[in-house]
């Protein structure tokens, strides 16, 4: 591991108070939260489904905020930023827009999901379904070691952070960081997750505007836009990058930074689309509002790293060479790797202030996208493994007893495996690159097993596998042709890894569709998929009666106690009850045509209408077109804060409002009465 000590402006002590203290108060607000949620609304954490899926009833801004919150990992700021260091401006837009699409196209995913298996908890109860035991084990091992990677590499980025800006050992902060999130999903469950969520992702837009305003207005070694333009172009006089136009840091004609979008879009399908958190925010969201939901959470994501890359990753460029830089003479290759660029420019910037704001910014993105990676992990490990496995008549207490405890065991392995990164020298941008070869083989059969009903259990496990297989084969194939030799630094240069991922996530899709088409599967009516947790359309069924009669007293723990023991004998072979009711499905089919649309028509705009033009003109920046640039990007960004921060407020103003008058009555006299309607935050 390289030694980070010329970035090291804050004790150790700072760092042990923000891990364990920012942590733990988050735990107490949990605890609050939970309070007022049990006390004043119809949803008690009390139940599996409420714990797990949030009752399904989350609105869309809440649910954009949420995508956010869980999509910006450490990663997203440290690896923007990084790539900028290393190939330009460029490269924070190629980041952003490479990651924004698979969150345009779960959108249509959302929408199929809740068409095909209203009440399902995990996308893996769908490949059961439909393939059964081996086919949902494997499938259920893939979702595993996405979760553990994309957990580990949480953990990769924050403690190198840390341990860069206070000292603060490495192996501690790996096993500390997550201890306050653990306590605090454990207390509050999916809804709680994404209240913190909400608050995580208005901490980080703050954060990057107040980055924005002093570097570009008020820092004196900058000097504004004019400023940050001259010293890029002394940078690329000094420091050019290989493969871009005149070796310029203002130019989207970047070979390198074109092909690291590549592994991006690629890597990143296998990191959403095989990921339970992403599914989970679409389980969870309201049906006829889930489309809005994640277009909207793509089009907020896509602000983050873009901003924030051109705020702290030309800075770190801009900045190299000043004396007062902690690196002197620029970042080394090794400091380059543990995603060191942005911390770089922000000591440089603002000194040990601008370190502490950067310690809680990546603080609270390693905290916001952990929460998300361990309740889907618990979700996967709950109701795939325990229930489908060993214990399919689990009662609701014992699903909820599960889910605690997984929780609780993931904190402890994804804390173990960074560690063992750490300890091996996996760098987090070797990770990051690499990762996709091992999971994206098992892409398209995944999306297949929702959109395809006539895709076969061979096509399936045969696509999963062999894609596999052909990454890694290529991956290594490439490193050995270009480098001559397999060591961690050629297997963790762009091309071996371009050639891995593309391999793997191609290959799969191809070789399952080939499978399929040789014999489909003509039978298949989507059926066995509809009647997934029949407990919890009975449970919908009967508080749905209980409220037009307005005679029912059960609690919802009640009912889902009753439902545990009754629905499985009495629902299971009602084949009208499983329907969804046909102005409902025509709704479901009208919000796929929009999701279609808008999610292609994004993908377009934002991969190949602005890039593609760029690149191909080999256009370097004006003055006037850098200055313009950034004014949009952060203008995007107050958009996106809107989306996250000021639309859940008004969404949930009803519900924020019923609390106030429970509370209000229940301190000044008065017991506070229970809500007698479904009032959500």
């Amino acid at each position: 591991m390289s030694s980070t000590t010329g970035s090291e402006v804050l004790t150790q002590g700072t760092g042990y108070g923000v891990v364990l203290g920012i942590g733990f108060v988050f735990a107490v607000i949990m605890m609050g939260l939970s309070t007022l949620q049990n006390r004043y609304t119809t949803y008690k954490i009390a139940t599996s489904e409420e714990f797990n899926t949030a009752s399904r009833s989350v609105k869309p801004g809440l649910i954009a905020s949420g995508i956010v919150s869980a999509w910006t990992w450490a990663a997203t700021l440290l690896q923007s930023s990084t790539v900028t260091y290393e190939y330009g401006l460029c490269a924070g837009y190629y980041y952003a827009a490479g990651a924004t699409i698979q969150i345009f196209i779960m959108a249509i995913l959302a929408v199929r999901v809740k068409m095909i298996a209203p009440y399902c908890h995990t996308f893996l109860e769908i490949v059961h379904a439909r393939y059964g035991n081996a086919a949902h084990f494997m499938f259920a091992t893939f979702g595993l070691v996405v979760n553990l990677i994309v957990s580990s590499m949480l953990l990769l980025g924050g403690s190198a952070v840390v341990n860069a800006f206070t000292g603060m050992n490495i192996y501690a902060a790996n096993f500390l960081i997550p201890l306050g999130v653990c306590i605090y999903v454990i207390l509050g469950g999916l809804r709680a997750t994404f209240l913190c969520d909400y608050s995580h992702t208005l901490i980080l837009m703050i954060l990057i505007l107040y980055f924005f305003f002093w570097t570009y207005t008020k820092a004196d070694l900058i000097g504004g836009f004019e400023g940050m333009y001259r010293l890029l172009q002394q940078a690329s006089i000094e420091r050019p990058v290989s493969g871009n136009q005149d070796g310029s840091y203002l130019t989207l004609k970047s070979n390198y930074g074109l092909t690291f979008m590549i592994i991006q879009i690629t890597g990143g399908f296998g990191t959403v689309m095989l990921d339970q958190g992403y599914w989970q925010r679409a389980i969870a969201s309201e049906a006829k509002t889930a489309v809005r939901a994640y277009l909207m959470g793509g089009i907020a994501w896509l602000a983050v790293p873009l901003t924030f890359s051109s705020i702290m990753g030309l800075a770190a460029v801009a900045l190299a060479n000043h004396p007062s830089f902690p690196y002197p003479g620029g970042l080394t290759a090794a400091e380059i790797n543990a995603g060191l660029a942005a911390p770089a420019g922000v000591v440089t910037l603002l000194g040990s202030g601008g370190a502490a704001a950067m310690l809680i910014l990546l603080f609270m993105a390693v905290t916001s996208a952990a929460s998300s990676e361990m309740i889907a992990t618990s979700s996967i490990l709950t109701f795939d493994l325990y229930q489908i496995h060993f214990k399919p008549d689990a009662s609701p207490e014992s699903l909820m007893r599960v889910s605690h405890i997984m929780v609780a065991v993931w904190a402890v392995v994804m804390s173990c495996v960074a560690s063992l990164w750490n300890g091996i020298g996996i760098s987090l941008n070797w990770l990051f690159l690499f990762s996709g070869t091992l999971f994206t083989g098992a892409v398209g059969p995944v999306i297949f097993s929702v959109v395809w009903r006539q895709q076969t259990k061979e096509a399936a496990i045969s696509g999963a596998l062999g894609g596999v297989v052909v990454g890694i084969i290529a991956w290594l194939a490439v490193a050995k042709t270009y480098y001559g030799e397999l060591t961690i630094a050629t297997t963790g240069q762009m091309y071996p890894n371009l050639a891995g991922n593309m391999g793997a996530c191609c290959s799969g899709a191809i070789i399952s569709a080939v499978v399929t088409l040789i014999k489909p599967d003509n039978e298949f009516d989507w059926s066995a998929t509809k009647r997934i947790n029949l407990r919890a359309r009975a449970m919908d069924r009967k508080q749905a009666a209980s409220r037009d009669s307005a005679s029912g007293s059960e609690t919802p723990v009640e009912k889902e106690k009753q439902e545990g023991v009754t629905v499985d004998a009495s629902s299971t072979n009602d084949d009208i009850s499983i329907n969804i009711p046909a102005e409902e499905y025509a709704e479901l089919q009208k919000s796929l045509k929009i999701a279609t649309w808008a999610a292609l028509g994004m993908t377009f705009v934002v991969v190949f209408l602005i890039p593609i033009p760029m690149f191909l003109s080999h256009y370097v920046f004006s003055l006037n077109f850098f200055r313009g640039w950034i004014i949009v990007c952060v203008l995007w960004l107050f958009v996106a804060a809107c989306i996250t921060s000021i639309l859940p407020l008004w969404e949930s103003r009803l519900a924020i409002k019923s609390i106030v008058l429970g509370v209000i009555r229940d301190v000044f006299g008065g017991a506070g009465k229970r809500p007698s309607s479904r009032t959500a935050v």
